[in-house]
């Protein structure tokens, strides 16, 4: 699936919810079914800086795509991390550089976060785009 695909995927399931409340449950639920990032990446290296929650990024290539594994200690940030892995994991490194992020804004999550969650939400999405980078540019 491209990264389009799966992003009016997750704006057709997140139209489904009548409220807020129903959409963070159901976010939450999509953190708690996060495959967890390996310990051994559970360092400063891959702590993102910005967020108010501790949250781990971890990238790498497989073949020419990039796979994301990720953690968080707070549960609405897990599944924050999640929606952007499911978005982004397995794709080309200069897709995720060319991606737009406007389904963040379709289905009004920055805008029903705390600002500082927000910033944290700007954040993982900059660390993910960051890893394409220095794919791509490895690639070059």
């Amino acid at each position: 699936m491209t990264i389009k695909e799966t992003q009016n995927e997750i704006i057709d399931e997140f139209s489904m919810f009548d409220d807020w409340m129903q959409r963070y449950e159901y976010i939450i639920d999509l953190g708690k079914n996060l495959p967890l990032i390996k310990e051994e990446f559970k360092t400063d290296n891959n702590l993102i800086k910005g967020c108010q929650s501790k949250v781990w990024l971890q990238g790498e290539q497989n073949g020419d795509t990039i796979v994301f594994t990720a953690d968080s200690d707070a549960i609405l940030t897990k599944g924050i991390i999640a929606i952007l892995i499911r978005t982004f994991s397995n794709q080309k490194a200069i897709d995720i550089l060319n991606a737009d992020t406007d389904f963040i804004d379709e289905i009004g999550l920055k805008e029903h976060l705390s600002p500082t969650r927000a910033n944290g939400l700007v954040s993982m999405i900059k660390n993910i785009k960051m890893y394409a980078l220095a794919f791509d540019a490895k690639k070059n």
